[in-house]
């Protein structure tokens, strides 16, 4: 193969591949935005700034949790995304579990704090 040749050929492979990783970014959504878009268009009418303005933390999957999660999860840890000034006075913030995956949602309620 001439040297001239090579060259194209190795930019079209280049380019190829780099555009794989367009494919792979959804994956790699942050937990808060994973929760947000799992939501309702009335639940996320609900969120007066952005879904990044929200609290993630690992917690322990207890009676409150669970009540609120798929009844089938056997891990004792879940991700719980709070919506910040979320508040309806009954109920508190919106709340979303995320698999410990990062991906999947488990299910959503109100915190009662």
């Amino acid at each position: 193969m001439k040297k001239l040749e090579f060259i194209p050929m190795l930019i079209l492979l280049s380019i190829t591949l780099s555009g794989c990783n367009l494919f792979d970014s959804k994956n790699n959504l942050p937990i808060e935005m994973v929760a947000f878009n799992s939501l309702t268009d009335k639940e996320k009418d609900m969120i007066p700034v952005s879904p990044k303005d929200s609290i993630v933390e690992k917690v322990t999957v207890n009676g409150d949790v669970k009540s609120l999660i798929d009844n089938n999860y056997g891990k004792d840890k879940v991700y719980s995304v709070t919506f910040n000034h979320t508040k309806s006075v009954p109920f508190g913030n919106l709340v979303v579990f995320v698999d410990l995956d990062e991906k999947t949602v488990l299910g959503k309620g109100f915190s009662s704090k």
